[in-house]
């Protein structure tokens, strides 16, 4: 008996070991005991909750450029927070996700579970982290958890076949567990639920819904790509060589935003202020703050519109310029909304922009719309065609000075409501994206454009939508696609789904058997 002990405590098995000495740090000896799976639900919960933020925050790179704009608005200087959280995120899961392995392993081995108290303070860290970080993105950014729902129309066949992998994985311990038991009350325990999981999961394609999902044919046109504000992954946002370069990849539009300045110039720019996209804390630092509707066109031409990007490098997926690219960009000025409606008329491109009102006391705040008109119908000489009004004061007054604009509304209405103000275009936010409202207007003849769209699992999700157009700041990639990603019929789903569920009973079945 105690030679039997002494061997039990003492052998040396490297395999279990290695395991043991990973997970509790003791590398020269272990103990079998009854196995204790209950040791694994703290791991598991904070598995789960590390595995839902970094989806999530993997199907929100869409908009991770909107994250950093966000924080720089907060801190006032830009860096790359979204790239940041994505790579502590994808460490913390890793780490978790190997920690239950081990623990899973030496559970099936027999082993009992000691876990070290460092992994015990990294465990409650990943669960605090992802916690925490799934609060404060709820909070301040609850439409993320929109991008995740229309995510799982693409992803959730995939989603599934993974699911069930998984499943297949843990019959192997749960079977364990299973055999090892020693009353039929607790085997029911073990196996009970594991089988109402696997069970719902074998079903769960009977209610799933993706517009990728369809019969060959069916599949309407590739939607048109509009720059938003221009090319701003290749060039500086807003300048002239950001839609030099839109228009040399083929965009069939412009998207823009423009402000007036203190002498009634309209020009181009996204931000209140100048202190991100121009070097005005350079030129004039006590002025950084003001409001950019607030300085003359004389004193906006001496900035300089293009060297922060070239420094604050605003994409984490930006390729690396030539040497001809960076020095253009680094030349760049503020751009007069009069020469990019002549460059868009000149290459036959539609227009879009936000118009922002001025400030208080601004000489034109009462009359922005009027001045805006003024530059567009007598200074450009762009056709009028070209220009989707999108701004909904005056529309009326707008509609009688210039009938041929087209009529565009930032926000869902009654089709009847519509159809009674001349609304030929709908510019929503692609979280509001529903193939049925989109194939709704499109039979009154009103088109959807979605913004701003960069991801290619997004664009083809709007493709099969049936979206008119996409505000992108991708265009350069998201033109080479040729038809949607995960586009499928579904007999080919069905054959999919049905050999993944056979497989798996099949392989379920021989790991309880032996």
């Amino acid at each position: 008996v105690v030679r039997r002990r002494l061997l039990q405590r003492y052998e040396h098995q490297p395999f279990i070991s290695c395991l043991a000495g990973c997970y509790s740090c003791r590398w020269k000896r272990y103990q079998r005991k009854r196995t204790e799976p209950g040791k694994c639900c703290c791991k598991t919960v904070t598995f789960c909750f590390s595995l839902v933020f970094l989806y999530m925050w993997g199907e929100a790179k869409n908009d991770y450029n909107n994250f950093d704009w966000y924080n720089y608005g907060n801190l006032g200087f830009w860096f790359l927070w979204s790239l940041v959280l994505l790579i502590v995120a994808a460490i913390l899961f890793m780490y978790i996700t190997l920690l239950l392995v081990l623990a899973m392993c030496l559970l099936a081995e027999g082993q009992q579970l000691y876990l070290h108290w460092s992994h015990k303070i990294g465990t409650f860290l990943v669960l605090g982290f992802s916690v925490t970080a799934l609060f404060i993105l709820s909070v301040l950014w609850r439409d993320q958890w929109k991008t995740v729902l229309l995510s799982f129309q693409i992803t959730a066949p995939y989603l599934h076949i993974g699911a069930i992998i998984i499943m297949v994985l843990l019959s192997w311990p749960v079977a364990l567990h299973t055999i090892r038991a020693d009353k039929k009350v607790v085997q029911v325990i073990i196996v009970g639920p594991y089988l109402a999981i696997l069970l719902f999961l074998f079903l769960i394609p009977l209610g799933m819904y993706s517009p990728c999902i369809r019969e060959m044919g069916t599949l309407g046109p590739k939607p048109a790509l509009i720059g938003h504000r221009g090319a701003p992954m290749l060039a500086p946002e807003n300048t002239e060589m950001s839609f030099q370069k839109t228009i040399e990849h083929d965009g069939d539009g412009l998207e823009t935003d423009v402000t007036i300045s203190y002498d009634g110039v309209p020009f181009l720019m996204h931000d209140s202020t100048l202190r991100r996209t121009t070097n005005i804390k350079e030129v004039y630092p006590n002025d950084s703050t003001q409001n950019a509707a607030l300085f003359s066109w004389d004193t906006l031409q001496e900035l300089n519109a293009g060297m922060w990007f070239l420094k604050d490098k605003p994409f984490s997926c930006m390729g690396s310029l030539s040497r001809a690219d960076q020095t253009q960009a680094m030349n760049q000025s503020v751009y007069k909304l009069s020469n990019f409606l002549r460059l868009a008329e000149s290459r036959n491109k539609l227009v879009i922009f936000d118009l922002y009102r001025p400030p208080e006391k601004h000489p034109y705040r009462n009359s922005w719309i009027n001045r805006t008109l003024e530059v567009i119908l007598n200074e450009s000489g762009i056709r009028p065609h070209l220009v989707l009004w999108l701004e909904n004061d005056m529309r009326s007054f707008v509609q009688s000075v210039a009938p041929g604009f087209q009529q565009t509304m930032g926000s869902k209405a009654p089709v009847e409501d519509l159809l009674m103000d001349n609304i030929v275009k709908l510019n929503l936010a692609y979280t509001e994206m529903s193939s049925e409202d989109i194939r709704k207007y499109a039979e009154a003849n009103i088109t959807t454009n979605l913004y701003v769209v960069n991801e290619p699992w997004l664009f083809s999700l709007a493709w099969c939508s049936g979206a008119h157009s996409v505000t992108t700041d991708a265009i350069h990639t998201l033109k080479n696609l040729s038809q949607p990603l995960f586009l499928m019929t579904p007999q080919q789903y069905n054959i999919m789904w049905i050999l993944t569920d056979l497989t798996s009973v099949l392989v379920i079945s021989l790991i309880f058997a032996l």
